[in-house]
């Protein structure tokens, strides 16, 4: 691939400097004053590339690698061809995170499509907002009466930041989003098209028809907290609805009212979350799963994408399936309905498709 002009390479690191920066252990000092300017795959890898593997699923790869270093795990080092420098640690995808953060730092948040700075004349802004001094506003942003945002925050074009929204420091809002109804901490990223704080799905039944239920609740969204394009936070009813601290959620995620998400959780795209269940702190949700509202999912479980979960699932346990039950579980029932399909196919000589 060519050089991206959208992520230019680094100006350049040496793997001794790098080593240093990541806790690792370079196999062989000679190499210490090598260059690395970018991340790459590992089959087409190229001089000034750094990349990683994780497994031995990877050796045909490295057969066309030529980057400048690989990091990897001492076990996995003996297969990097002997051109190749080998960054040694125990948690190379950590040490790879942390390698593209320091290479390319422009792509770890929304970037302006302005080089301006500062607050664009074209935005309206409400004269009873309180913006702290470092703040960029772009382009047709509009922030209502009363709201707060701190230094260092960026409020990209075509935003909607609602009246007595409180928003932290060193944050992103990226164009397109809307943020109503709620409290935001620091360094917390809200992609593009993101729709924050919008009243929650509830009715009762009507004479003539459904009837809509007030929502007055807020969002409560902690520090570190990044939030992917075109997910949708409903507010609370009564309650807040809240995401803690350190948690990141997919593109295309839908999360109810009163919904309390714990810290440091991880939610793929398309999950549904209904209204006021409760995610405790480490929880991993996989892509196009489905929650029933007013449930429990215990701290550190894991639930398996396209899963339904319809009832609490216990601290620590990994679920799947619909309905989702334990793993074992799971994959239990999966390998008995395989095994009388393939029976039926031998006794009636009909294929299953």
């Amino acid at each position: 691939m060519e050089s991206s002009t959208f992520f230019p390479p680094h100006a350049g690191v040496t793997l001794k400097e790098l080593a240093y920066l990541l806790g690792a252990e370079l196999n062989d000092p000679a190499h210490g004053d090598r260059i690395v300017r970018t991340v790459s795959p590992v089959a087409r890898a190229a001089e000034g590339d750094l990349c990683y593997i994780l497994s031995r699923r990877h050796k045909d790869d490295l057969l066309t690698c030529n980057a400048s270093a690989i990091l990897c795990d001492k076990a996995l080092a003996p297969l990097v061809p002997a051109h190749i420098p080998v960054l040694i640690t125990g948690k190379a995808h950590t040490a790879f995170a942390l390698a593209g953060a320091f290479l390319h730092p422009q792509a770890m948040r929304p970037q302006s499509a302005l080089q301006q700075g500062g607050i664009s004349e074209r935005a309206a802004i409400d004269p009873t907002a309180k913006l702290e001094d470092g703040v960029e506003v772009e382009p047709f942003a509009v922030i209502g009466a009363h709201a707060e945002i701190g230094s260092g925050t960026r409020i990209g074009a075509n935003v909607v930041i609602g009246s007595h929204v409180k928003i932290g420091r060193d944050c992103t809002i990226a164009a397109g989003a809307s943020v109503l109804c709620a409290y935001i901490g620091n360094n917390v990223i809200i992609h593009n098209g993101a729709r924050i704080g919008q009243d929650g799905f509830g009715y009762a039944p009507g004479p003539r028809g459904m009837l809509k239920i007030v929502q007055i609740g807020r969002v409560i969204i902690q520090d570190n907290v990044e939030i992917g394009a075109n997910t949708t936070i409903d507010r609370g009813t009564m309650d807040d609805t809240v995401i803690g601290e350190g948690t990141k959620i997919d593109n295309l995620v839908q999360i109810g009212h009163n919904v309390r998400v714990g810290r440091h959780c991880g939610i793929v795209a398309q999950v549904g979350i209904a209204g006021s269940t409760k995610v405790g702190d480490g929880v991993m949700i996989g892509g196009s799963a489905g929650v029933n509202g007013h449930i429990t999912i215990g701290d550190g479980a894991q639930i398996a994408a396209l899963s339904g979960v319809a009832a609490d699932v216990p601290p620590g346990e990994r679920y799947g399936g619909i309905p989702a039950r334990p793993m074992k579980d799971f994959l239990r029932d999966v390998a008995e309905t395989l095994a009388r399909s393939s029976n039926r196919e031998k006794k009636t000589g009909v294929k299953n498709d």
